[in-house]
């Protein structure tokens, strides 16, 4: 699980991070508020999906992912009690690298990583809720926008009105 240089390190996500991953969420999107509880479901559910960033030792970032089916996305800041069984896709519910973080591939290695965690559970595909401030950057790494019903864009709006579930291709 570890990868990168010496200094800098994706690693499974322990409870004590937590802290670290509701801090940042909170400073990185401000907009978009989710509760500790929020990142503790998900780490109990997906542990392998839950990853942290640690750059030069100190919190750099997070991945949160897991299993999903469909293309209803989970509404902004809801818990989910139980992953859906059986699953179709790989759903990227948050990544986030520290600004100083940027730039320098650590959101690819993330992906990488969430592909071979649904490579792993034998899901083709990858998915993910995408704000209108992080469009492009997605759309940079291959995800395309889904056909989605007027259910979805419902529970898309929690986010924003510019929101959009993304997919790609397990690589």
């Amino acid at each position: 699980m570890n990868t990168s240089r010496a200094d800098t390190i994706w690693r499974l996500m322990a409870p004590d991070d937590l802290g670290h991953v509701t801090t940042l969420a909170a400073r990185v999107h401000p907009d978009y508020p989710e509760d500790t509880t929020i990142f503790a479901e998900r780490l109990r559910l997906a542990p392998s999906g839950c990853l942290s960033l640690m750059l030069d030792g100190q919190f750099g970032g997070y991945l949160i992912s897991h299993s999903w089916r469909g293309l209803l996305s989970p509404p902004l800041n809801t818990l989910l009690g139980s992953l859906p069984t059986p699953a179709d896709r790989w759903y990227i519910h948050d990544l986030v690298v520290t600004p100083q973080g940027r730039g320098q591939g650590h959101a690819q290695v993330a992906i990488t990583l969430a592909e071979n965690a649904a490579r792993q559970a034998g899901l083709p595909t990858l998915t993910l809720t995408s704000t209108r401030h992080a469009l492009q950057f997605w759309a940079r790494q291959g995800f395309v926008p889904e056909e989605i019903s007027a259910e979805e864009q419902a529970i898309l709006a929690s986010y924003d009105p510019q929101a959009c579930l993304l997919s790609r291709p397990v690589g």
